[in-house]
């Protein structure tokens, strides 16, 4: 089921990307996307039973990954266009321009077809991210030109090579948590969430979760009984090399130099020693990439350009989206409430870093915890951010009420945008037709799976019987 409704997916999104299609079919083509999602994620519902019942290993969720995964390697961006200003960016490092300094329509003009893929949003604006991917953006331009397939197949396996480390990291960041691996593997890996944005997508969050989760899982455990340096250097330098992909995996070597503080003695002043020596790390290592990759220090100041864009889902803009209208204005009051967010991430991690100093919280829940708060207190939320939390957290959660609630929130995010990477403002009738025959279609095969469940159960024979 999963398989087929990957097919169906990457068949929607090829035709829907490649042919011109009246209001009637394009609503047929996006209600046959919305069935494929829904038929994956009922699948992924009835694989998380087949987990939890203990009567598959984790080699089983690997499996299904690759064969859930493989059909959506051929789709065209799904979701989201971002992929798109990757394309500009690099484009434009690859010309000898700085990337931190010059937007797609300033570096390569407005009637370039790069240019014309890229959100509207982001046309003038900088790059966000760090001198690791931007260095990856370069090099996939080099060979793809302006070659658009070409270059998002370049970042998608860019996304693949990422999911590949998180793959290895999750099992053992569960044995770490005491987590049964294959139930941490079907809920942090095999999600819906990591199948449309890391693969489906192409989002470059792969590439730092894979990193910051490989760091991760090799820095701690070569904190054992004796300390093994070179797996420990060789894990910090990964979460550093994943924060100059995307900054808030940063947050990983805090949790690190945490557990080592604590290897050492849980005292205070070991903590600001390690605090000093973490953020020195990771001076030397941003100083050598830059200097490695000719881009500078722009990245410093534009990281916060991805802020920019007022997000619905952030609960740090509600204040000013509910507010501002009745006072000084909403762009105002969401500027107030996106430093009332950064307050609360800073105080609310300075609790969880005592916390698991003193042994309270392990440091894989302390990893996911202080990803949930830098993405609940944010100033954007995209369905993808959850990932950063979710996947540490699948690595620890041994209660079912959590699993259920990080399923049930995996579910939510992974049908509340369209499947159909696009602009779809005043296009409701066509929305409402899309999702209300996709979902008609997975609810028919539900019912149709409850019919076969409940037949084949009748036919086995009970426990004991002859």
């Amino acid at each position: 089921m999963g398989f087929a409704g990957a097919v169906l997916l990457t068949a929607a999104a090829l035709a829907g990307r490649f042919l011109a299609l009246p209001g009637g079919a394009a609503a047929a083509v996006l209600a046959a996307g919305v069935a494929g999602v829904g038929l994956v994620v009922l699948a992924w519902a009835f694989a998380g039973r087949v987990m939890l019942t203990g009567e598959q290993d984790a080699t089983w969720p690997r499996r299904t990954l690759l064969l859930w995964g493989a059909p959506l390697l051929a789709a065209p961006p799904l979701f989201s266009s971002d992929v798109y200003s990757y394309l500009a960016q690099g484009e434009i490092a690859a010309r000898g321009l700085d990337p931190y300094a010059v937007g797609p329509r300033a570096g390569l003009g407005a009637a370039s077809a790069i240019t014309r893929r890229v959100s509207e949003y982001w046309q003038d604006a900088p790059s966000p991210y760090g001198p690791v991917f931007s260095a990856v953006e370069r090099w996939i331009a080099g060979v793809a030109g302006e070659n658009a397939v070409l270059g998002v197949l370049g970042y998608r396996l860019a996304a693949v090579a990422g999911l590949a480390m998180t793959v290895w990291a999750v099992p053992r960041l569960a044995r770490i948590a005491g987590v049964r691996e294959g139930v941490a593997l079907w809920l942090g890996v095999l999600n819906p969430l990591v199948l449309w944005h890391f693969i489906g997508g192409a989002h470059n969050d792969a590439l730092m979760a894979g990193l910051m989760l490989a760091g991760t899982a090799c820095a701690l455990t070569a904190l054992g009984e004796r300390l093994d340096s070179v797996r420990l250097g060789a894990g910090v330098l990964m979460i550093c090399l994943g924060a100059l992909v995307k900054f808030p995996a940063i947050v990983a070597l805090a949790v690190v130099g945490v557990a080592l503080a604590r290897r050492r003695g849980a005292s205070y002043p070991r903590l600001a020693g390690m605090g000093a020596a973490a953020v020195g790390v990771f001076v030397v290592v941003a100083v050598v990439v830059s200097g490695l990759g000719n881009l500078g220090f722009g990245w410093l100041p534009a990281m916060a350009t991805s802020g920019s864009v007022n997000s619905w889902m952030a609960p740090t803009n509600w204040f000013g989206f509910l507010t501002g209208p009745l006072g000084p204005g909403t762009q105002t009051m969401i500027g107030v409430g996106k430093i009332i967010g950064y307050v609360f991430i800073a105080v609310l991690s300075v609790l969880l870093v005592q916390r698991q100093l003193k042994g309270q919280i392990g440091p894989v829940a302390a990893l996911g915890t202080l990803m949930a708060v830098v993405v609940v207190l944010g100033p954007v939320i995209q369905p993808w951010y959850l990932l950063w939390a979710l996947i540490p957290l699948a690595c620890v959660v041994d209660v079912h009420r959590g699993r259920v609630a990080l399923a049930g929130l995996s579910v939510v995010f992974a049908v509340v945008i369209p499947p159909l990477a696009g602009n779809f403002s005043g296009k409701i009738v066509q929305l409402v037709i899309g999702y209300v025959g996709g979902l008609a279609v997975v609810a028919a095969t539900a019912l149709i799976m409850r019919k076969i469940e409940v037949t084949s159960a009748a036919w086995i024979p009970s426990r004991g019987a002859r």
